[in-house]
């Protein structure tokens, strides 16, 4: 191979398509391979680790669906180019959203659980048939009303220290943060009406207006966390910047 890509033992309980993911991302993301940099041939990173081409592919169609590569026919697999995005959403800390609008923060923890993961909660984080997650849900609070009902899922395998940490006095959002770096988010933005649970929460009425984001932040090539914010119709709002497109 004309570069070496990490070691091919010390998995850290990581599957090994994520492996090979892990290492070529962090490459990447750290500018040891800049754009237009040849990923070494499939055969090569066979050989290196020890696996089948199919284990290859499998990481570098993922990686080419992050955007990170371009994968050329018979050329082979290239570092992209980033793109020049604004995006419409940030992570941010649900405290600082609160106390920018002038208002003290609360934060209530309702329910926090270790167990094994959901059929569907595997499928939204891509977890294997026995993983386990921890699951939480919390309330924030801005002047001293509900703000934002937060329903959390935590990959354990990818985030071991959140099997200690109780969530009692800190919320999990900017905990991840502290805890794990992420190399890519996904946001999804709803229109819904409260049901009994969220209603109760919220201290709206069943049927009332509210806003959902539903969030999954990797890193590694793993799922971190999965997270829904619902809030009341009347307690948020999006705001994107954007000019004319140049012609």
């Amino acid at each position: 191979m004309d570069a070496e890509i990490g070691q091919a033992d010390g998995d850290g309980g990581r599957s090994l398509h994520q492996r090979i993911v892990a290492d070529i991302e962090g490459r990447i993301l750290s500018g040891e391979w800049p754009p237009g940099h040849r990923i070494p041939f499939e055969m090569e990173l066979t050989e290196h680790y020890r696996c089948s081409r199919m284990t290859v592919n499998k990481a570098l169609s993922q990686l080419a669906k992050a955007g990170l590569i371009e994968r050329r026919k018979k050329s082979g697999s290239f570092v992209l180019q980033p793109h020049v995005q604004s995006a419409v959403l940030e992570i941010r800390d649900i405290r600082e959203e609160v106390t920018s609008l002038g208002l003290d923060y609360g934060y209530h923890l309702i329910s926090r659980s270790l167990r094994k993961a959901s059929e569907n909660e595997r499928s939204s984080l891509e977890l294997a048939a026995d993983a386990r997650v921890i699951a939480i849900q919390c309330l924030h609070s801005a002047g001293g009303k509900p703000f934002c009902f937060e329903e959390r899922l935590i990959n354990v395998e990818a985030v071991p220290e959140s099997r200690d940490e109780t969530f009692e006095e800190t919320a999990p959002g900017p905990w991840l943060i502290r805890q794990v770096p992420w190399s890519a988010a996904e946001h999804r933005i709803l229109a819904v009406s409260a049901d009994d649970r969220h209603a109760r929460q919220l201290e709206v009425a069943k049927g009332s207006a509210c806003l959902r984001v539903i969030r999954r932040t990797v890193f590694a090539g793993a799922y971190i966390t999965r997270v829904e914010l619902t809030y009341p119709g009347n307690a948020f709002e999006l705001v994107a910047s954007f000019a004319p497109t140049q012609v």
